[in-house]
C-alpha cells in the first residue's frame, strides 16, 4: 500500500481525538488490529479474524492512527504511544475483484470522516492495483451505498464466495449484505 495521509484537525467535543495519520500497517500493528476488530466482532459487528492471519497480511491494511505527530496529546491529554483508531484491509479475491474487509473505526472516533477516508482510500489502492471491482460483504449496506456502492445479490459475487463463504462456519447465516463499486464507474478522488 503507498497511501498516507495526515489529518490535523481539531475535533471539538472529542476529548483525545486531535486528528489522525492514515498510513499503511505493518506487522507489529496485528495486535492493535485485532484488538479493534475483536471488539466489534464481539458486539456482532465484524466476523473474527486471527491475530496470525493479520499479521500475515498487515501489507495489505491501512490504519488511521492518532500519529506520531499527536501522540503528544494522547488520548486522555497525557503523552501516550500511537494508537490504532481504524483500519481496513484490502484483500485480492481474484485478479480483478478485491473487498474492503474489516473495516471498522473506534466509537469515539466516528463520525470524523475516518470511515470514508479509508473506504475511498482503499478503492483509489484498488484502482491502481490494476483491480476492476471492490466489495464488501457488511452489516451495513447503507454506509457503503451513501459511498457509492451498490446493493447487489451475493451470487454476483462468486469469487468472495469461492475465496471465503464457502468455507466459513457463518456460510449462509452470516446476516451479511454483499456490495460493490465498479471501479470504472468512479474517476480517483479529488
Amino acid at each position: 500500500m503507498t497511501a498516507r495521509a495526515v489529518l490535523t484537525t481539531a475535533f471539538p467535543g472529542r476529548p483525545g481525538v486531535v486528528g489522525g495519520a492514515l498510513r499503511p500497517a505493518t506487522a507489529e500493528d496485528a495486535p492493535a488490529i485485532h484488538a479493534l476488530i475483536a471488539k466489534y466482532q464481539a458486539a456482532g459487528r465484524l466476523l473474527p479474524r486471527p491475530e496470525e492471519e493479520i499479521g500475515r497480511h498487515a501489507d495489505r491494511f491501512l490504519v488511521i492512527t492518532d500519529g506520531p505527530a499527536f501522540a503528544a496529546f494522547g488520548r486522555f491529554g497525557q503523552a501516550s504511544a500511537e494508537t490504532v483508531m481504524g483500519c481496513a484491509e484490502l484483500a485480492p479475491l481474484s485478479a480483478t475483484v478485491a473487498e474492503v474487509r474489516s473495516l471498522v473505526v473506534d466509537e469515539q472516533a466516528r463520525g470524523l470522516g475516518f470511515g470514508r477516508l479509508l473506504v475511498d482510500t482503499i478503492a483509489d489502492e484498488a484502482r491502481l492495483a490494476g483491480f476492476r471491482t471492490v466489495c464488501a460483504f457488511t452489516h451495513d449496506p447503507a454506509y457503503f451505498v451513501r459511498l457509492g456502492y451498490s446493493l447487489v445479490p451475493h451470487a454476483w459475487l462468486p469469487e468472495k464466495i469461492a475465496h471465503d463463504c464457502a468455507g466459513c462456519r457463518l456460510f449462509r447465516q452470516c446476516g451479511q449484505d454483499a456490495v460493490r463499486l465498479q471501479l470504472a464507474e468512479r474517476g480517483p478522488r479529488a
